[in-house]
């Protein structure tokens, strides 16, 4: 009777837990930042890019929360693939996210150090200076994002 009652008591507390596992994810979506600090000028920057626009895709598809921040050389990113004319091979995965409402941000002070901004300001993409100069990352870390940096 006890090796019983043992058993039940093991499999409702086995039952019990994957209930509780396979309930959280879809409970939580998590709030992901993705910052791109990485610029145009070598494969491994490309590589960079890339993964940038998946892994915000991919969060997305899976009903997560994504931002994308350009920050520092990525900002050489965000000149390119806002250009309206761009023929780069990853504009059109951008532009895809951007009309599924990705949010962007980027850098203003980056944006002037690495010589985008004025074309950015003739698109008039808007540029983020909330943190001498920079976008605010505690801001979204108070909201609950968690921190990707690329």
């Amino acid at each position: 009777m006890k090796r019983l009652f043992l058993g039940l008591l093991v499999a409702v507390a086995v039952l019990s837990s994957a209930r509780d596992r396979a309930r959280v994810p879809a409970a939580q979506h998590g709030k992901y930042l993705i910052v791109l600090q990485t610029g145009k000028e070598t494969h491994e920057g490309l590589a960079r890019a890339l993964h940038a626009l998946l892994y915000a895709r991919e969060l997305r598809e899976h009903g997560h929360d994504a931002v994308l921040v350009f920050d520092g050389a990525g900002t050489e990113w965000a000149e390119e693939w806002t250009n309206p004319s761009s023929q780069h091979k990853l504009a059109p995965m951008y532009r895809e996210l951007s009309k599924q409402g990705l949010t962007n941000v980027i850098c203003d002070f980056c944006a002037n150090a690495f010589a985008v901004k004025q074309s950015l300001q003739e698109r008039r993409v808007p540029l983020a200076a909330e943190y001498d100069g920079h976008p605010s990352i505690a801001k979204w870390a108070d909201r609950g994002y968690r921190i990707i940096i690329l």
